[in-house]
């Protein structure tokens, strides 16, 4: 027997007919609130699966760092306010709407092409969040600040792209969108994340411009934010 929502008991067998009933419902059809239940699609099965996979490559690029001095920092409270809510829209809003009936009153069945979809973008993201941690190395850090020992890493997918891993987190809110389906949730982390590219990107540009100077700038004329720039040559 597996525990039910709401106090309720029920055996693997009436989950499974709860899977098939729902995978036969018309594309675009709204649930009810007593119809609905954790892991309604195979693609919220997928999401949480691409979720875990984030979770174990940001650990294990990010284990044992030791904590260096910092030279240069652009620490403020309002960018510890924007990195909790963006984490709030990718964390535990999904996962209640996944887990629990609190967030039922969102729930819809979007057509298959768009979970196809964010299985596409969401596979994307995770090689991008990936190659971001392995060509950066131990040069991470979480806040806007740049530290002792720290070197300008303009080769691997930083030879195309300045900000890789905040391209993959675009796509991670995306794939979300696609994936969790529940109009609340679904948005939740391209709403929240959004405030906080756009409060840090600048900034952490201006952190770099100060520290690598002439070197920067010159990284910065060859390649883009986020996407890469046509026409610009590949550092060796």
């Amino acid at each position: 027997m597996l525990p039910g929502r709401d106090g309720v008991s029920y055996d693997e067998t009436q989950v499974a007919n709860h899977f098939a009933d729902r995978a036969t419902k018309p594309c675009g059809a709204v649930t009810s609130g007593s119809e609905s239940s954790a892991m309604n699609s195979p693609f919220e099965t997928i999401y949480i699966i691409g979720f875990v996979l984030g979770s174990v490559i940001r650990a294990v690029y990010t284990r044992g760092r030791r904590s260096r001095h910092i030279l240069t920092s652009r620490y403020h409270v309002l960018d510890s306010v924007l990195l909790f809510m963006a984490g709030v829209g990718m964390i535990p809003v999904p996962i209640v709407a996944l887990t629990t009936d609190w967030l039922s009153l969102g729930e819809y069945t979007p057509p298959p092409i768009m979970g196809w979809s964010g299985v596409i973008v969401f596979a994307v993201a995770l090689w991008l969040l990936w190659r971001s941690h392995r060509d950066l190395g131990s040069n991470w850090s979480a806040r806007i600040d740049v530290r002792d020992g720290q070197v300008l890493v303009i080769t691997g997918i930083y030879s195309r792209i300045r900000h890789p891993m905040y391209a993959a987190h675009w796509l991670w809110a995306i794939a979300q969108l696609f994936l969790v389906q529940n109009w609340l949730a679904g948005p939740a982390m391209l709403f929240f994340y959004a405030p906080l590219y756009f409060s840090r990107v600048g900034q952490e540009e201006e952190v770099m411009r100060e520290h690598f100077g002439r070197d920067y700038e010159e990284y910065m004329a060859r390649t883009g934010r986020v996407l890469p720039r046509l026409g610009a040559r590949r550092a060796d």
